[in-house]
């Protein structure tokens, strides 16, 4: 096993143990017990994590994982473990309202932000530049090739103008 591996499966497992412990935090202070999440590393773009909440589980982007470990640990493990929490605890609420907000701060003295400012350049997906009279705007390889296969069009939200491909 390479150390970069080794070093990868040591930081899942400090992660895993981190996750554990705070489940086991949240059912002394709530005094009931709580199904553990499945947990995968495959989320991709930009987003830190996300919770499904019917079933149960937790996704988490590897990369920004390997370069914010800490902050993973310390912020986004704490921030997606509410999310399941408070679905099991309320039902269907917002999902960063007062119920969500006092999880947070309550179970894990985690001041409730909801959006990470993680530097985002390693995990940003290819775009491309159309404009409108506004200027440039950039559009995803998605919505890209949407436009090339003739299955839509795309406005400017700000003049309403049809988005042409630049030319350079």
């Amino acid at each position: 096993m390479s150390p970069v591996n080794h070093q990868q499966e040591t930081a899942v497992q400090q992660f895993m143990q981190r996750l554990e412990q705070l489940y086991q935090h949240a059912e002394k202070q709530l005094k009931r017990s709580f199904p553990r999440p499945e947990v995968n590393f495959k989320l991709r773009g930009r987003s830190a994590g996300t919770a499904h909440l019917q079933t149960n589980k937790l996704r988490f982007n590897a990369v920004l994982f390997s370069e914010n470990k800490q902050a993973f640990i310390d912020e986004v493990l704490p921030h997606e473990i509410c999310h399941l929490l408070c679905y099991q605890l309320y039902g269907r609420v917002r999902p960063h309202g007062k119920e969500w907000q006092q999880l947070m701060l309550k179970l894990f003295n985690v001041v409730p932000k909801t959006t990470h400012n993680f530097d985002v350049v390693s995990v940003q997906a290819q775009s491309f530049n159309y404009q409108c009279h506004c200027g440039i705007v950039p559009l995803s390889i998605r919505r890209h090739n949407k436009i090339v296969r003739g299955q839509t069009q795309y406005r400017c939200r700000r003049c309403g103008e049809r988005l042409m491909a630049t030319t350079s």
